[in-house]
């Protein structure tokens, strides 16, 4: 058997058709070796190919035994599965290609939010298509067509069904929690999103998938699909990031290492290390911006875009004129310890 890419055990939820809603890997793996590989085909009757294969008790059990010898997480993840009355599966991507079913979604998912790979790292091409749009409930994920029904048995049962959210994607923490980490409001983290040790995350802060932190950092603002924000950086409170699902095309959008976002600012280009953009102030690509000599002149007149990913910026609007200006920045941005040292 050739190298797998990754492999998970998972459970998960179907609807009334036998249709995966979701699927929580309780530990995924990235390149397993080619022990594991071989025992989890043999027990699953996998054989090339990226396959979702649903499992019985049978099978759960045969993985078990023989993974006792060569992988302990994995074999006590699979003894664990043996009680379950969920459906099984036994996801396994040979490669790194775009998923074609919601367990093959789901585990690229894990992968990033359990720190394996880092955005931009798998691909998610067509994944929107791949995911269902559930309801997310006290009761668990619900399909769209089934919610009516289940409400009124929750109704007559004497119990409320609540309804958190109707997506594709349901919070980060029902799936995992990554170490060293600070989320004041779970449910604005998307599965999916990395977030790196030291990180806190506020009350209005948001991580979409595929986009995150490499921590420490402290996150007011809001980090969209794709956005990835390095060491040391602090997004203020209300700030944004122009991802690429909200007309950042194929722009990808970053934030370098020491930076400041103030709040209610935003940038639809990327930042090079300790940069600075001014509370209230949005720069998008085409946002004409004074480049200023260091006694206050302007040298130049550029598009945003021209200094895109360049550090030791500071992005400012004139009081009076209003005109976007630009010059080195002098001050050192660093976090308040304090807030980052007990995550």
């Amino acid at each position: 058997m050739t190298q797998l890419f990754s492999f998970g055990l998972g459970v998960g939820t179907h609807n009334q058709k036998q249709e995966w809603l979701e699927v929580f890997y309780p530990a995924p793996v990235l390149n397993p070796s080619a022990e594991l590989a071989a025992v989890a085909a043999k027990a699953a009757g996998y054989s090339e190919g990226n396959q979702a294969i649903a499992l019985n008790a049978a099978q759960v059990s045969q993985l078990a035994a023989d993974l006792a010898s060569v992988d302990a997480e994995q074999a006590a993840i699979a003894k664990s599965f043996a009680d379950s009355k969920q459906p099984l599966v036994a996801t396994f991507l040979a490669d790194d290609s775009a998923p074609n079913t919601t367990p093959e979604a789901y585990l690229k998912l894990h992968l990033l939010s359990h720190r394996l790979v880092k955005p931009h790292g798998v691909v998610l091409d067509g994944m929107f298509g791949v995911l269902p749009n559930v309801a997310w409930t006290n009761q668990g994920a619900i399909d769209l067509a089934e919610l009516s029904e289940r409400q009124l048995q929750a109704r007559l049962s004497g119990e409320l069904l609540d309804v958190d959210c109707v997506d594709k994607f349901p919070k980060m923490t029902n799936y995992v929690v990554p170490g060293g980490v600070r989320i004041a409001h779970t449910a604005r983290v998307r599965l999916g999103a990395y977030i790196g040790e030291g990180t806190t995350i506020m009350h209005e802060g948001f991580v979409n998938f595929n986009a995150g932190t490499e921590g420490p950092g402290m996150i007011e603002g809001r980090i969209s699909a794709g956005v990835v924000v390095g060491k040391g950086s602090d997004l203020g409170g209300g700030c944004s990031t122009m991802g690429t699902l909200s007309g950042g095309g194929n722009i990808v959008i970053s934030v370098g290492e020491g930076c400041l976002l103030g709040a209610n600012a935003g940038i639809g280009i990327p930042l090079g290390d300790r940069c600075t953009v001014e509370a209230g102030l949005y720069i998008t690509a085409g946002t004409k911006v004074s480049v200023l000599a260091d006694n206050g002149d302007v040298v130049e007149v550029v598009n945003a875009r021209d200094l895109a990913g360049k550090s030791d910026l500071l992005f400012r609007r004139h009081s009076q004129t209003g005109a976007v200006q630009c010059r080195t920045n002098k001050s050192a941005i660093e976090l308040n310890e304090e807030l980052h040292k007990h995550n």
